[in-house]
């Protein structure tokens, strides 16, 4: 089981100041609920860490019908819950949570890339994200690799050029946050898919989107499965 945290405990992400202070009153509830998303996308917070209402109040310097109104937002994405005498709590995944965030990446990324001409810069872009993740599987720093493959699949549907693709998918980069943390114990785990993304760039630069979309298909039903088996064998 994670243990218990709060989020006095963690650093800040992305807070330069009170987020009252300069939004309208109806966005506050929106930009604190994305301060939170972004710190589970992050990895600052895990799965059962605990949100202080009085915490988190003073910390962002916004209302607690704001904060609760974001706790209310995060938990229609399935990121936080309310649990009886707990309070709001960071989710912890189940694997249907496997399956739909996996039902979901298939519509984001397979159809970004099967309708997408991703050019020279983007593909760039990529490179250096997948050296990132070598360098860091060098010296086995799996934090890192984490982080690249966030940066990896973000790049890849940010050239959909949507902002409704792009919340999406940071929605569906937090909750895979979240399952991250239940692969901490199995150390290859990020190490297992460089490679792969090393792959998907070479068939985009190749331009055969039919491939790209039959290689993508195969490396999420491995993912897939392999996170349904370990939540299973933990749950044992």
């Amino acid at each position: 089981m994670t243990a218990e945290r709060t989020v006095g405990e963690t650093p800040s992400v992305g807070v330069s100041g009170p987020l009252g202070s300069s939004a309208p009153t109806e966005h506050v509830p929106e930009r604190t609920a994305s301060v939170l998303r972004a710190r589970i996308a992050e990895g600052d917070l895990a799965p059962g860490a605990k949100l202080t209402e009085a915490r988190l109040t003073a910390e962002f310097g916004v209302s607690r019908h704001s904060l609760r109104a974001a706790f209310q937002l995060l938990a229609a994405e399935g990121l936080v819950d309310r649990r009886p005498h707990r309070g709001v709590v960071v989710h912890s995944p189940t694997g249907e949570d496997v399956r739909e965030i996996y039902r979901t990446r298939r519509v984001l990324e397979l159809g970004t890339v099967s309708v997408t001409d991703y050019d020279e810069g983007a593909l760039a872009q990529l490179d250096d994200i997948v050296e990132s993740a070598r360098r860091a599987a060098r010296i086995g720093d799996a934090p890192e690799m984490a982080q690249a493959n966030q940066d990896f699949h973000r790049r890849i549907t940010a050239e959909a050029h949507s902002a409704v693709v792009t919340r999406a998918m940071e929605e569906m980069l937090a909750r895979m946050r979240l399952l991250f943390h239940t692969m901490r114990d199995i150390s290859t785990f990020h190490v297992d898919y460089v490679e792969p993304n090393a792959r998907t760039v070479e068939l985009l630069r190749a331009g055969h989107r039919p491939a790209v979309v039959e290689h993508m298909s195969a490396y999420f039903d491995g993912a897939e499965r392999r996170l349904l088996d370990h939540l299973e064998d933990r749950g044992r």
